[in-house]
């Protein structure tokens, strides 16, 4: 996602009252981190590729994934928002 997208996903999370935030992990390279209840941590879509994915840190270390969601790469900003919104971290 570039950067004023992710913008828009992070506000449409906040007004679902998710607490998510932008997230930069690099040179051009912009995703949305989102903060579990449990003290973890999702990143989403943060690796550049296509599709939505997430990675489950905790202490910045990996703990879980969520998979490529199949689709993804076409998904509306709305869709976007609630795959994110719904996802099931495990």
């Amino acid at each position: 996602m570039n950067r004023a997208v992710v913008e828009l996903v992070v506000e449409g999370l906040q007004g679902r009252h998710v607490f998510a935030h932008a997230h930069s992990a690099g040179v051009g390279h912009h995703g949305v981190r989102v903060v579990l209840s449990d003290g973890r941590e999702a990143l989403w879509d943060v690796d550049g590729a296509a599709g939505l994915e997430a990675q489950v840190m905790r202490d910045g270390v990996l703990v879980g994934y969520v998979p490529k969601i199949i689709g993804s790469e076409a998904f509306s900003l709305e869709e976007t928002v609630e795959a994110i919104a719904t996802a099931k971290y495990t």
